[in-house]
């Protein structure tokens, strides 16, 4: 990372402990949001749209992270100049929309490994004024993980655009599903015992693998994970699905599991059917994926002025977790029945759902953070995120079509780079449709047949349900 400032003042703001391990020696992570337009994009209203609407949903956009006398790190608030934020990049013409696709892919494999310099609040906007398969434009918002998660982004862009229909009808704010609640208080002492004794087993097993150095156990090298120690700073290729909700519903209502259980075991067995083409042997193999949980009790998203006039920062920043879960392998029964695929994976998720290892995952980092400090704390995450093969994440967007600076967005979707994985795997929902996103180690896995094999997934379960 670029060197940081040392601050001779107190400055009141600190940066949270999962901010710092983000921003690290080891770990930098950031987060791109590819929104896509369906005209062609005029950049003359987007410097205004940064200044006046962004950069005011929260100080940590024009703010740097300094450290103090003590060696903690503080937020402090800096002049912004907007334009030194803005990047459009220059392609060669072409009469070819597939030129620009390569073009545009090359792009974004460029900037995911371009760290953002310190001394600038940590956020750029990339603006392609090239016509793809996909848009007329692209806005490509980078913005490092220390500034927020998931929900803070959402946050972020929902109140920066307009719905595209009636600018001055307020936007509907869609609200992820809440974690379901235990019913263990309902039940009888009998009916609590084999729970009781998955909680207590479910701590040991989380106790027994922090004390080895990391909260999961190391997957071994597989056709998606290739072990390099330094795989969250190497070139990724990223590449997209997009699927009609109502065609997951159908799964759903047909197996009576949420939305999110019924697409990870989608996601599960296309993975799995990768690992089976590329490599038999490995498809096989212990395979874990990290599955990141927002861990707020608010789960629905506020405007700017409903936050401002609590306690943003309450919300604000970094609230998440991981759940580690265990991917099924493929069997017999997985090809003739892929739901039973889905079921199984639905049962493991409710296991882990249910553990304590999630709460624990709080408790070991901030004692680690405690005790050996945040750098220490930082590198136990990168080993987590390295063990495991896998993370994937998830946000609900917007439900109408909105406009950005002006410009109706025909699909939207993001990418969380620097992990430390060979594999991320992301989800957004939008106007009906869920993009899946695939971000790979560039050179090591092949993000087309990954692609295939996912909608292969998809149309396995579709049949399935449909007979």
């Amino acid at each position: 990372m670029g060197e940081m400032e040392i601050l001779e003042e107190y400055v009141s703001m600190p940066v949270s402990p999962m901010a710092n391990y983000f921003n690290s020696t080891v770990l930098n992570v950031f987060v791109l949001g590819v929104l896509e337009s369906e005209i062609p994009i005029d950049d003359s209203t987007v410097s205004t749209l940064l200044e006046h609407v962004f950069l005011p949903t929260s100080t940590r956009f024009s703010s740097i992270m300094i450290m103090d006398n003590k060696g903690k790190k503080h937020w402090k608030q800096v002049d912004v100049s907007v334009k030194e934020h803005i990047k459009i990049p220059i392609f060669p013409t072409s009469k070819q929309l597939k030129c620009y696709d390569e073009l545009f892919n090359e792009y974004i494999t460029k900037i995911s490994t371009e760290q953002l310099p310190q001394h600038k609040p940590l956020w750029e906007m990339h603006i392609i004024k090239y016509p793809t398969t996909n848009a007329k434009g692209t806005f490509i918002f980078k913005l490092h993980h220390s500034l927020g998660d998931g929900y803070t982004f959402m946050t972020t862009l929902l109140s920066c655009v307009q719905r595209a229909d009636n600018p001055s009808v307020p936007i509907t704010f869609p609200s992820s599903q809440g974690s379901v609640k235990s019913t263990m208080n309902s039940k009888n002492m009998l009916q609590k015992l084999p729970e009781t004794f998955s909680l207590v087993k479910s701590a040991f097993e989380f106790w027994k693998g922090a004390l080895n150095g990391s909260l999961t156990a190391k997957d071994g090298h597989t056709a998606i994970r290739s072990g390099h120690e330094d795989v969250g700073f190497r070139p990724i290729n990223v590449t997209n699905v997009s699927l009609s909700l109502d065609n997951i519903k159908e799964v759903k209502n047909k197996l009576r599991v949420s939305v999110n259980d019924a697409l990870v075991g989608m996601i599960f067995l296309g993975i799995r059917l990768y690992m089976e083409a590329m490599n038999h042997e490995s498809s096989k193999a212990n395979t874990t994926a990290l599955v990141l949980l927002n861990t707020r009790k608010v789960r629905a998203y506020k405007s700017i002025k409903e936050m401002l006039s609590t306690n943003s920062e309450a919300q604000w920043g970094n609230r998440i977790c991981f759940m580690q879960v265990p991917i099924p392998k493929l069997r017999d029964t997985s090809s003739s029945n892929p739901l039973e695929f889905v079921l199984e994976a639905n049962k493991i998720i409710k296991r882990k759902r249910y553990s304590l290892a999630v709460p624990l995952t709080d408790v070991l980092l901030d004692l680690i953070n405690k005790i050996k400090g945040p750098q220490a704390a930082a590198r136990y995450v990168q080993k987590t995120l390295n063990n495991a093969s896998l993370s994937i994440s998830h946000m609900v967007g917007p439900v109408e079509q909105v406009s950005l600076a002006n410009h109706p967005i025909k699909g939207f979707y993001f990418m969380t780079v620097g992990l430390s994985q060979s594999l991320t795997v992301t989800i957004t929902s939008y106007m009906g449709y869920l993009r899946v996103g695939f971000g790979v180690e560039k050179g090591f896995i092949d993000e087309h047949q990954l692609n295939s094999c996912f909608q292969t997934s998809m149309e396995m379960m579709l049949n399935a349900t449909r007979t």
